[in-house]
């Protein structure tokens, strides 16, 4: 068994490679200016803003609103055929290794608080509430609510996305002069949306995983079937829930080894005494 060091230092490096590798235009963020080229027509896995200056893909829920909002067509069986192969051989080991916006959170609980919180009253309801947000903001509002034009706008990108105001609309608004100008009241709001998603990110684990994240809700749907999944041997497992106490979570992996929560991290393995994690 690998030690919980050497695991999580793999990770890391995991994380920090694939988001330097999605946003590698360096000269997006020294400009100021969006990458355009070709790459932009694919879809990375992750929650990883088109509007970031050193993005060379496109976040799957951006590329989904944008053809759920346009006029000359509903659906993209591109994106949604992305959606399912990433799902499907993953499930949200997407998540917890190819998502730059997992990674911060993951370093920002790292910090020393006084408390950290394991889950929040009512956390079997909150953590139903991303599916809200993907069947709300990232479907029904764009699909129907037009304009005289017939277009729709992003609903969650606009109004919700911390990802957006963090990795776009931060750095546009600091390196570019028109940007800058046209900064107001929607701006503002997004920052409050990110300043609490960040600030609870040193007390609680990934709140924008649990709660909010519509691409999580996708991929959570996928964890139980698809290809890379947990195992426990019954014959090794003893039920002493050390793997749920190591979880940040607080997912009973050895009930629950595929639990639309669980983001494949890996903690649940490292920590187990018997070896009947695998």
């Amino acid at each position: 068994m690998k030690s919980k060091t050497s695991s999580g230092k793999i990770r890391l490096f995991i994380q920090l490679a694939f988001t330097a590798l999605s946003n590698g235009y360096l000269k997006g963020f020294t400009k100021g200016q969006i990458f355009t080229g070709a790459s932009k027509y694919l879809c990375v896995p992750g929650m990883n803003c088109y509007s970031c200056p050193g993005a060379l893909g496109s976040c799957p829920i951006g590329a989904l609103q944008a053809t759920l909002n346009a006029r000359q067509f509903k659906m993209s069986l591109y994106v949604l055929g992305l959606l399912t192969v990433f799902g499907t051989v993953l499930g949200r080991f997407v998540c917890g290794f190819l998502c730059p916006f997992g990674l911060i959170q993951d370093l920002l609980f790292k910090i020393p608080f006084i408390k950290k919180i394991r889950r929040l009253p009512g956390e079997k309801c909150l953590r139903w509430l991303r599916f809200v947000f993907l069947g709300i903001f990232v479907i029904l509002l764009p699909l129907f609510v037009i304009d005289f034009t017939g277009l729709g706008e992003p609903w969650f990108c606009k109004w919700i996305c911390p990802v957006g105001t963090l990795e776009g609309g931060i750095p546009l608004v600091l390196l570019n002069n028109a940007m800058r100008g046209a900064a107001g009241f929607l701006f503002r709001w997004k920052l409050v949306i990110l300043a609490i998603t960040l600030l609870g990110s040193v007390i609680i684990y990934r709140p924008f995983c649990r709660y909010v994240c519509p691409l999580g809700a996708v991929y959570g749907l996928f964890n139980k079937i698809s290809l890379y999944r947990i195992k426990i041997d019954s014959e090794k497992c003893i039920g002493c829930s050390a793997c749920q106490k190591a979880c940040h979570l607080d997912i009973p992996v050895w009930k629950t080894p595929d639990s639309m929560d669980c983001i494949r991290c890996g903690t649940c393995k490292t920590a187990c005494p018997h070896n009947a994690i695998s």
